[in-house]
């Protein structure tokens, strides 16, 4: 009965049933490289990202001129800073005398919200909500879209911080202070504001003392001084610290969102110390703000001598920022097994345990970092250029490192990495006898050490790569040095802390 039961549907015709799975305009859109290399070089993505974060925060009536008129300034890079962290952690001081050298305007919640007697009736979300939106009036002012702003203890919640964000209000750099509780109780103790002059004092029994800030900072400015708890001056009205439960109470609602803060500005985050002179703090917050992100995509060049631990750090990297990890020896024995002509040519040589010219050694790199793998994500390049030809040659590559490495450590330090290092012929596994010894005598027994570790091997291998280091060097100008001989940990902080920067 169902089979008489007339459909109303078309039937398919055999050009719909043969046609492909995949409608064409779901495929992934492949994005010429010479686009994204294009758009690293002018760092577009920051410059696409100022105009947009500029335009939702000033909300202008004529978009059009506002851009323009940005793009004709010279100066597109105004500071856009929050200073968060406990109280009694200096961080009104530091952002008056960062005001004072950045031209910026200091935003606080204080002059904000004058008159604070009415707060008390508003929840979390109805106080969060108002503070944005006062702050989203305050930022639209002139001197803030054009001189920049410094917004100091705001946000105070993870809440705040998605509320600004869904305003617009994106910082480019964040700062936390942090101390132990023990220095901010006293700290608190011994502070008090003049309410005249706004001048944070400490009070010490003894002498008077001025902390000391960057002698470029005019007298002005420094508006922060250590005195002595008699040195009172007549008809002037202070404010002491919080008491110490009022303290605590802050300290406990701080601790419990200072979580939630990180994560949210985790990417533009600077922790510092607080519990150090006034003269660090400054010049650590201020070496920060003045360095600009850029969000490019990575193409890292790690050079080194065999057992600086650049195969290591490569895969460190790798792992973190999903970039394609490119060994060029691993690069070469793979390509010499796919069958292609290349790959016939570079197995000749591999077979009789020859040097592969330079010529395929160029050849199948630029290949390599040819693909969409690479010019999507990013790579991390190691074990290229051994020589000055190959690097001159990499110079002129379409795809040229936007970060360069050497991991720097002596001979006798490379010597002691190599000749203990030992593999698991089972597994792969790498083992070092005195830093990394496997687990199980099992895999004890299994370990065998490589004939290219050897002393005599690693010692020519060091003495050619002494020899094409100052070329190399040469090439490569603007290259970073970091010190190799620390823990792998280190020395990955070490490449991270410089990625992103100018």
């Amino acid at each position: 009965a169902s089979a008489a039961r007339p459909s109303n549907r078309f039937p398919a015709s055999q050009e719909t049933c043969n046609a492909p799975t995949m409608d064409e305009t779901l495929k992934p859109l492949k994005v010429p490289p010479q686009m994204s290399y294009y758009a690293d070089k002018h760092n577009l993505s920051y410059l696409m990202q100022s105009l947009v974060a500029s335009l939702v925060t000033s909300q202008p009536d004529d978009p059009i001129s506002h851009l323009i008129g940005l793009l004709k300034s010279s100066n597109m890079s105004i500071p856009r800073v929050v200073l968060l962290g406990p109280p009694a952690v200096g961080k009104h001081t530091l952002a008056r005398h960062l005001s004072v050298q950045l031209e910026a305007v200091h935003v606080t919640t204080e002059t904000l919200l004058p008159d604070q007697s009415e707060l008390s009736t508003l929840n979390e979300q109805g106080f969060a909500e108002l503070l944005v939106q006062l702050v989203q009036q305050r930022l639209k002012q002139p001197d803030c879209v054009h001189q920049g702003w410094i917004l100091v203890g705001i946000p105070q919640t993870r809440l705040q911080a998605l509320l600004l964000q869904q305003a617009g209000i994106i910082p480019e750099h964040v700062v936390l202070l942090v101390a132990p509780t023990n220095v901010l109780l006293t700290r608190n103790q011994r502070r008090s504001v003049d309410l005249q002059t706004g001048e944070l004092t400490f009070a010490q029994s003894g002498h008077n003392t001025t902390c000391s800030l960057p002698h470029f900072l005019s007298a002005d400015s420094n508006r922060t001084s250590i005195r002595s708890a008699d040195d009172i001056i007549p008809g002037h009205q202070e404010r002491g610290g919080l008491s110490e439960e009022q303290l605590l109470a802050k300290l406990q609602l701080f601790h419990c969102e200072v979580t939630g803060l990180r994560s949210a500005y985790r990417h533009i985050l600077k922790v510092i110390d607080g519990n150090q002179l006034d003269t660090v703090i400054y010049l650590q917050a201020l070496a920060f703000i003045q360095t600009h992100h850029h969000f490019r995509t990575p193409r890292i060049l790690l050079m080194g001598p065999p057992g600086s631990g650049k195969s290591h750090q490569a895969k460190l990297l790798s792992e973190k920022y999903k970039m394609t990890d490119v060994c060029c020896s691993r690069l070469l024995r793979s390509v010499a097994a796919n069958g292609s002509g290349l790959g016939a040519e570079i197995q000749q040589y591999l077979g009789n345990e020859q040097s592969v010219p330079d010529s395929l050694v160029l050849q199948a790199v630029e290949q390599r970092l040819s693909q969409v793998d690479c010019s999507s994500r990013g790579w991390v390049l190691h074990g290229f250029p051994y020589n000055l030809h190959q690097a001159r040659n990499l110079r002129g590559f379409q795809h040229q490192p936007n970060r360069v490495f050497f991991l720097e450590v002596t001979d006798d330090v490379c010597l002691e990495r190599t000749t203990q290092r030992r593999t698991d012929w089972v597994s792969g596994e790498r083992y070092h006898t005195v830093t990394r010894p496997p687990q199980t005598a099992e895999v004890q027994n299994r370990l065998q050490a490589a004939p290219d570790d050897s002393a005599e091997v690693m010692m020519e291998r060091l003495e050619r790569y002494r020899a094409e280091s100052a070329d190399l060097q040469s090439v490569f100008p603007d290259a970073f040095r970091i010190d190799a001989a620390q823990k792998s940990h280190n020395v990955f902080e070490a490449l991270e802390r410089r990625l992103n920067t100018n």
